[in-house]
């Protein structure tokens, strides 16, 4: 049986923590290594648990969700995260997404589906509820008119919109990881996004798959 996934969770609001703590309880593959009320307080709690995935608060003294995103990924630790948040903000949203959040989805979200996303999130599949795809979709963000994707650039962005990983995108277009990797740094690049997750949504805003 392999190891669980480790997970920390960062909120402002201990009914919160405690509330999450419970549903994840329930299932076996996955544990809780430790709590954080704020990001500065998750930033001096990563080195020493160093989680697998984070369920991030998006709204909190001290350091908020996105700033707390940033610092982590300027850390360069391999350390998922999922914004968490109780408010309909697509700011909100998308500032989580440039910062790097893997996935999005509100403090109300099913026990089961919440689950599902932590096991997406550790293997670094984007999870986005429907109400922050929709905030999302409903940015502005163009990709530049002249961009032209190949046909190989095509079918792998496909593969991202459906959650693949870069492995399975590898297994199903029968081509090299690191052939995978220039191909999703060069969409990034045409679709003048920074991240997967930013990718998928500029696709789904502009009909692109």
């Amino acid at each position: 049986m392999s190891d669980p996934i480790k997970v920390m969770i960062v909120d402002d609001h201990l009914v919160v923590r405690d509330g999450l703590k419970v549903f994840l309880s329930i299932y076996d593959d996955l544990l809780v290594v430790g709590e954080a009320e704020n990001g500065a307080e998750a930033l001096k709690l990563c080195p020493q648990v160093m989680p697998d995935v984070i369920l991030m608060d998006m709204v909190m003294p001290e350091m908020d969700g996105p700033t707390t995103i940033s610092h982590i990924r300027q850390n360069g630790w391999p350390i998922q995260i999922i914004g968490l948040t109780s408010f309909d903000d697509r700011d909100l949203v998308q500032a989580a997404i440039q910062a790097g959040a893997v996935g999005f989805l509100h403090k109300d979200v099913h026990a089961d589906n919440l689950a599902e996303a932590i096991r997406n999130a550790a293997k670094g599949r984007a999870t986005l509820d429907d109400a922050a795809l929709q905030a999302l979709i409903q940015t502005n963000h163009q990709p530049d008119p002249d961009y032209i994707l190949t046909p190989r650039e095509e079918e792998v962005l496909r593969l991202l919109v459906q959650g693949k990983t870069n492995n399975e995108i590898g297994l199903a277009l029968r081509i090299s990881l690191a052939t995978v990797r220039l191909h999703v740094s060069n969409i990034l690049a045409k679709l003048d996004v920074t991240n997967r997750t930013e990718a998928v949504s500029v696709a789904l805003q502009n009909g692109l798959v």
